[in-house]
């Protein structure tokens, strides 16, 4: 998964950044309401983790420029501003949730997955395919039952190919999947990675195959 986290302290947004990549999500950050309309207009991102506070304004009112801009992307806002009336306000305002800062990243990432089951990007919570079993929200890889333990970037690899499987991803697809803005992306990574996650599929005999689709992109499929 990756999403857009609308932060202006940097201590904080590093913290969460980092806390959400050991769960095998890609956070972008920025720290304006300005910045994050741009990066909206491009629909890379599977969620909006939205501070209210922000320098250019309250993050409540940007809300709506989210759904104009993206409708059924889910948004939860993550703020200090944590009474009653301000849960009620941003709620009313249509965040899918509201968070008080700190947070504990589990709790976070919990808020994350039952938000992410509403809007239908996911058509379903496990792919199986051949004796592979890929569960979309503990981002975890099984064949015939047996735990399959895959790095983070070819776990994101793997979830983009089984969010589309049979149906062809393009090489920029993929990285958009797997890398954030503040990435440096080398040229061949993103090709070790999938010749990497290639070899630990077939080694573990999960009967399914990666097919490269010349001058398109990549296609998972039953072998």
């Amino acid at each position: 998964m990756r999403i857009l986290l609308v932060e202006d302290d940097p201590d904080l947004s590093r913290a969460l950044q980092s806390g959400l990549e050991r769960q095998g999500v890609v956070a972008d950050v920025v720290d304006t309401l300005a910045a994050a309309a741009a990066a909206l207009r491009d629909p890379v991102h599977q969620l909006l983790l939205l501070d209210r506070q922000l320098p250019d304004g309250d993050g409540l009112a940007f809300v709506a420029i989210a759904r104009a801009l993206r409708p059924n992307l889910p948004v939860i806002m993550l703020t200090a501003k944590g009474s009653l009336g301000d849960k009620v306000e941003g709620l009313d305002v249509g965040a899918d949730d509201y968070l008080v800062k700190p947070v504990a990243i589990e709790e976070l990432m919990a808020r994350i997955r039952a938000v992410a089951r509403r809007p239908t990007e996911m058509l379903t919570p496990v792919l199986q395919l051949g004796r592979l079993r890929f569960d979309f929200e503990s981002l975890q890889a099984q064949v015939d039952g047996h735990a399959l333990p895959l790095p983070r970037r070819q776990l994101l690899v793997l979830q983009a190919l089984a969010l589309r499987q049979g149906r062809t991803v393009t090489r920029s697809g993929l990285e958009e999947a797997v890398y954030g803005f503040d990435d440096d992306i080398q040229s061949n990574a993103l090709d070790a990675h999938i010749s990497k996650l290639r070899k630990a599929l077939q080694q573990a005999g999960a009967g399914v195959e990666i097919h490269v689709i010349r001058g398109v992109g990549y296609l998972l499929a039953e072998a």
